[in-house]
C-alpha cells in the first residue's frame, strides 16, 4: 500500500522536506532503488549509491544536502537503525488473514472468540479456549483446551499452543512455534549416572537404568508484546508454570525448558537453550547458541556473547563470554594468551636446548 512522504515522516516523528505528497511503495538500498522506492541512505557511505539508483526520495542523516543528491524529497532521522523499525512497520502490509472465521476451521462450541478476531483455514481451537479481540490466527494453527490468546495477537502458520497456555496481548508467534510441550523430566528408580556425576565429577558406576517420565502438570504464561520465532519451543512447567516476561523477543530455534522464568524485555538469538528451572532477570541478552545450565540465576542486564555456556550463577549487569562463561574482558585476554602459546612454546624449547647443550651455539 502506497504512502506519502508526509505520512511516513509523521509515523516516524521525523522532519521531512520537499515533495511531501510523493507516494512511496517500498524501501530499497540506494543503488537498487526505483522511482517508487524510498532509498535508505542514512550513512555517508550510502550516499554515492543514490547516483546509481533512480530514487526520487531518501531517508538521510540530519543536515544532508538532499537537493545536491538530485532528490525531490527527503526524510531526516538521527538514530538510523531505530528509524528502520518505524520505516519497516509503516510499509509492512502484514500477513493476509481474511476477516472472520474460515469455514474449514474447527472450533469447539465451548471456545470463546473475541470481537474482530480472524481465524484462518484449518485452524483447530479446543474446548474452553479464549481468543482475544482482534487476534489473528493464520492457517493450520492448533490451540488446545483452555488456552488463552490475548487481544491483537498474531499467530502464524502451523504454530502449536498447548493446554492452559496463557498468551498476552499483541504477542507474535512465528510459523512452527510450539508453546506448552512437555518438559524433559525423567527419573530412574536408583541413583542415575547423571546424579553420580553431579556428586563426584568423575568416573561413573555403570547402572542398568531406565527412565520414568515425570508428567508436566504446569503450563506456560507469556506476557504482553512478546515475539517468538519460527520453530522455537517453550516447555510447560512440571508443577508451576514456565513464565516469559513482557516484551521479550525470542528468535528461531530457541528452546526454553520447563519452569524457566524470564524477566521483562529479554532478547534471545537463534539456538539459545536454557535448561529447566533457571531464572533470568530483566533485559538479559543472549547471543546465538548461548547455553544456560539448569537451576541457575542470571541477573538483570546480563549480556552473554554468542556461543557462551553459562554453568554458574551470573550477577546483574555482567557481560560474559566463553565456555565456561567468564567476564568478557577475561575471555578476551585468555584468547590473546592462547594465540601467543605457540611462540611461547618455541621460546621455552630454545631455552631448554641452550640449558641442556650450553655449547651448542658456540
Amino acid at each position: 500500500m502506497a504512502q506519502t512522504i508526509r505520512q511516513i515522516a509523521e509515523a516516524l516523528g521525523a522532519e521531512a522536506e520537499g515533495a511531501l505528497d510523493l507516494e512511496i511503495e517500498g524501501l530499497a538500498e540506494p543503488a537498487a532503488a526505483g522511482p517508487r522506492d524510498l532509498a535508505l541512505a542514512m550513512a555517508d557511505e550510502y550516499l554515492a549509491g543514490l547516483g546509481q539508483g533512480r530514487a526520487r526520495a531518501a531517508v538521510l542523516a540530519p543536515g544532508t544536502d538532499w537537493r545536491a543528491q538530485g532528490l525531490e524529497a527527503a526524510i531526516f532521522v538521527g538514530r538510523a537503525r531505530y528509524a528502520m523499525a518505524g520505516l519497516t512497520a509503516a510499509l509492512d502490509p502484514g500477513p493476509e488473514i481474511a476477516p472472520g472465521i474460515h469455514p474449514s476451521a474447527i472450533i469447539d462450541a465451548a471456545a470463546q472468540i473475541g470481537a474482530g478476531a480472524a481465524i484462518g483455514p484449518f485452524v483447530v481451537i479446543g474446548r474452553g479456549a479464549v481468543i482475544g479481540p482482534n487476534a489473528r490466527i493464520a492457517s493450520h494453527v492448533s490451540i488446545a483446551e483452555e488456552a488463552q490468546i490475548g487481544a491483537e495477537a498474531l499467530v502464524m502458520q502451523g504454530a502449536r499452543i498447548g493446554a492452559r497456555v496463557v498468551i498476552g496481548d499483541r504477542v507474535i508467534l512465528h510459523p512452527g512455534a510450539v508453546i506448552g510441550g512437555d518438559g524433559l523430566s525423567f527419573v530412574t528408580p536408583e541413583k542415575s549416572t547423571v546424579e553420580q556425576v553431579r556428586e563426584s565429577m568423575g568416573q561413573v558406576q555403570a547402572a542398568n537404568q531406565s527412565w520414568t517420565r515425570i508428567h508436566s502438570l504446569g503450563s506456560v504464561r507469556i506476557g504482553d508484546d512478546v515475539e517468538i520465532g519460527s520453530n522455537a519451543a517453550i516447555d510447560r512447567g512440571t508443577i508451576r508454570d514456565t513464565v516469559i516476561g513482557n516484551g521479550c523477543k525470542i528468535d528461531n530455534l530457541v528452546h526454553l525448558a520447563h519452569n524457566v522464568v524470564t524477566g521483562d524485555h529479554c532478547l534471545f538469538a537463534a539456538q539459545v537453550g536454557i535448561a529447566g528451572s533457571t531464572t533470568l532477570g530483566d533485559r538479559v541478552v543472549c547471543g546465538g547458541q548461548v547455553g544456560i545450565a539448569d537451576n541457575l540465576s542470571v541477573g538483570s542486564d546480563v549480556v552473554a556473547g554468542g556461543g557462551t555456556k553459562i554453568l554458574s550463577n551470573v550477577p546483574a549487569g555482567r557481560a560474559v563470554l566463553g565456555y565456561p562463561a567468564v567476564k568478557m574482558e577475561t575471555h578476551v585476554e585468555t584468547y590473546k594468551a592462547l594465540r601467543r602459546l605457540p611462540r611461547l612454546a618455541a621460546t621455552v624449547a630454545a631455552m631448554q636446548k641452550s640449558v641442556s647443550n650450553p655449547g651448542s651455539n658456540d
